[in-house]
């Protein structure tokens, strides 16, 4: 269903969601008005600032995947409108969808939910680190200074199981050689994945130095 379609049919329950998002903007501006009288203004221009960071707060949780926003416990009507807002595209139903949800989150405890987005940030970089870092020990494993990049590797990871990892690596070089399909690769990537994450204290690879070792 394209965009167009998705707005003739789903939009109209949406309709209201520029009152709502207006109202709640407009409740600011009376509360700012009211404070000029005391010569205030400024606040006006730290609740705009607060209402574009909450909207780009929003498009982030948006831009995530139905069961990642789930995470957030948010009430359903955000959830759902989350989950809506995330179909479509960068056209004014999306804008307007967005104005809606900014103005609910705004009713509540917006920085913790900040927090949690962090924190949600912050585990899919480390994932990716550990791909990496899963893919670099790998291909070093698969070198012709294999034997040596397994010893240090075993010095890193103290619990890994060196039997098992050998086993793999001369399965692994044995199918390149062979042109057959890489499945001992995958499944020791796999292993090297999942000992990098239940892995505590993550030894980091210093590639550089690796590099030059690879060189000697």
């Amino acid at each position: 269903m394209n965009d167009e379609e998705y707005q003739e049919e789903d939009y109209d329950e949406y309709e209201e969601y520029d009152e709502g998002y207006d109202t709640a903007e407009d409740d600011d501006e009376e509360e700012v008005d009211e404070a000029d009288h005391y010569a205030v203004r400024p606040n006006k221009t730290r609740i705009k600032k607060e209402i574009a960071e909450v909207f780009a707060m929003a498009e982030e949780i948006c831009a995530l995947a139905p069961n990642h926003i789930a995470e957030f416990e948010l009430p359903e009507n955000i959830e759902q409108a989350m989950r809506d807002a995330g179909k479509m595209g960068h056209n004014s139903a999306r804008k307007r969808l967005l104005k809606y949800i900014t103005a609910q989150l705004r009713k509540l405890d917006t920085e913790a939910i900040q927090e949690k987005l962090a924190r949600m940030k912050n585990r899919s970089a480390h994932a990716v680190r550990e791909h990496h870092q899963a893919e670099r020990w790998r291909d070093l494993l698969l070198t012709d200074t294999g034997n040596r990049q397994l010893t240090q590797l075993i010095a890193e990871f103290p619990v890994a199981d060196s039997q098992h990892l050998r086993q793999l690596q001369r399965n692994a070089q044995k199918e390149a050689k062979e042109n057959k399909p890489p499945k001992s690769a995958r499944l020791l990537y796999k292993y090297l994945k999942d000992l990098i994450a239940d892995t505590s204290d993550l030894p980091q690879v210093d590639e550089d130095e690796l590099d030059d070792e690879d060189q000697d």
